[in-house]
């Protein structure tokens, strides 16, 4: 039997519905702001960068999928003439001095006697190209990225800080040149190798810059020469030019009067 209500004089069990129905529209309503402002927080906190390769031009290079590789191995293959070689370079410039010729994109670490390490580079694009004297004043392994003032005025959306790793635009080691904002540093993408790119730093795939980095001490001498500068001439070591690297003058033979040899040795020949 349908019960009637002695206050509307309508079904009981109707009254009990619409009832129901208005306890859930109000439980909706009430959680519809939480859910909106638990959206906005979540974006207003959202930390998370923006993709590399969102980021273009200047110092930042994304590496492409087929490009590179954690350790700077890469299935990109350079051309010759910028594949790290030990070649002959006459040149007055210490042993352990760096040379940049610019406008051929060739970095030189000199080995002495005339021999020198030829690495492919990335160098400044146009308007960004510098030259000069500077010294090594810091060495760093997977370095921490801080992009200078000058690059965020004009590049006003990058991070002012990016923690060192293999998806950092220095790579897996940085070379500091004096008290500038430039570096001899790594990149993920060795397609940039040879070219004119960034905005006044160096760039190595990240195996050379690795062997470079094992090589050069603090200290070290930095010789950029101007992009207009005449190109080293650097070639290939022959099996002459082996030769005269790695042989010394013979020491002279004195015969004292015992009858016993001596060699003339001079200071230099004995370390």
């Amino acid at each position: 039997m349908t019960q009637i209500s002695e206050q509307t004089g309508r079904p009981m069990h109707r009254q009990r519905l619409r009832i129901l129905d208005a306890l859930v529209v109000a439980g909706v309503l009430s959680l519809a702001p939480f859910a909106l402002v638990s959206h906005a927080n979540a974006q207003a906190l959202s930390y998370a960068p923006s993709p590399l390769s969102a980021l273009p031009s200047d110092d930042v290079t994304a590496a492409p999928a087929d490009a590179a590789g954690t350790e700077g191995g890469s299935s990109y293959a350079l051309p010759e003439r910028l594949r790290r070689a030990t070649v002959a370079l006459n040149t007055n410039e210490a042993r352990g001095t760096i040379i940049i010729d610019t406008g051929n994109t060739v970095l030189y670490y000199v080995l002495g006697q005339g021999r020198a390490i030829r690495y492919g580079v990335g160098v400044g694009r146009q308007g960004f190209t510098w030259s000069g004297v500077q010294t090594i004043t810091n060495k760093a392994e997977w370095p921490d990225w801080h992009p200078p003032a000058q690059m965020i005025a004009r590049q006003p959306y990058l991070p002012r800080f990016m923690a060192g790793g293999p998806g950092n635009p220095l790579g897996a080691r940085a070379l500091y040149l004096g008290a500038s904002d430039y570096r001899i540093h790594g990149t993920n993408d060795p397609t940039t190798i040879g070219k004119f790119v960034s905005s006044g730093c160096i760039r190595l795939t990240n195996e050379d810059v690795t062997d470079l980095f094992n090589r050069v001490s603090l200290g070290a001498k930095v010789v950029v020469l101007p992009k207009n500068a005449a190109h080293l001439a650097a070639r290939p070591i022959g099996d002459g030019d082996v030769a005269s690297a790695n042989t010394r003058p013979r020491a002279d033979v004195t015969t004292l009067s015992s009858g016993r040899q001596a060699l003339n040795l001079s200071t230099s020949s004995t370390y």
